[in-house]
Parts: C-alpha cells; sequence; structure tokens
C-alpha cells in the first residue's frame, strides 16, 4: 500500500522559569516572519529528517533564545495535530517542558525570533498558532 502524506511534524518547548524556587514564568519568543509575525509563540520549528524530537525541540530552544538545555531535561508532554493549526500546511508539534532559573541563563533572539523574553505566567500575551490550547493542557496536566 503506497502512503501519501504531506504532513509536517514541529518541536516546541514550553519552558518554564524559576526564579526563588518558585516557578513563574514562561519563555516566549516573538516571531520575526509569517504566519504570526511579531506575535509571541513557544521556541520551536520544524524537524530535521534524521532528528530525534528531543533533540531537535533542544535545538530550536538555542537557536531562537541562545538557551541551552541538555536534551535529558525535556519531558515530552503531548502531540498536537488539529488540521488548521498551522496556515502553512497540515502540521504535528510535539511539545516538550523544561524548567530552568531564569538567572542562570541570559536570552539572545535569533534565527525565527525578533525578541525573547521571560513572561509572568499571570501576565501572558496572546500567543499565536494554538499555543494557548497547549500551555492550558500543559499547566493542567504538569502543574
Amino acid at each position: 500500500m503506497a502512503i501519501n502524506q504531506n504532513i509536517l511534524v514541529t518541536a516546541d518547548a514550553v519552558v518554564f522559569g524559576k526564579e526563588n524556587s518558585k516557578c513563574g514564568y514562561l519563555l516566549l519568543i516573538e516571531r520575526k516572519n509569517e504566519p504570526f509575525q511579531q506575535c509571541w509563540a513557544f521556541p520551536g520549528g520544524f524537524v530535521e529528517d534524521d532528528e530525534d524530537l528531543r533533540l531537535a525541540a533542544a535545538r530550536e530552544l538555542e537557536e531562537e533564545t541562545g538557551l541551552k538545555i541538555s536534551e535529558d531535561k525535556f519531558r515530552q508532554v503531548g502531540a498536537w495535530g488539529t488540521p488548521g493549526r498551522d496556515p502553512r500546511g497540515r502540521t504535528v508539534t510535539i511539545v516538550f517542558t523544561a524548567e530552568v532559573d531564569i538567572n542562570d541563563h541570559q536570552l539572545q533572539a535569533a534565527d525565527d525570533a525578533s525578541d525573547v523574553k521571560w513572561w509572568p505566567l499571570d501576565k501572558l500575551p496572546k500567543l499565536a498558532f494554538d499555543h494557548q490550547e497547549i500551555l492550558d493542557a500543559v499547566l493542567k496536566t504538569c502543574y
């Protein structure tokens, strides 16, 4: 049987920041390019053909924010793939979470990010794609 699919795979990093042992921040990038240009989103991007999903999340995080986290610190929490979630085509994202101390890391927006910022969890901006839905699910199941 021949399989004919055009499904893209991405890996997103939902990184929570701790300060004084309290986890109260979320790391977001401001998107440099369409879709959702100038909107805030999780760091993430397309998985390369020969790349492990966890490594893709770590690579995209470092490329877009300068934040280097060992891939063994990431925990896979789910996959989201509702048709239409990305206007570029049928895309399934694999979501990973991690926690870091915000004072231990210097951030630098690069690659697909025009800005990067720790946002207080109680003052988040409107999120791109279906990232609010993803965040709500992560917070329900993990925190």
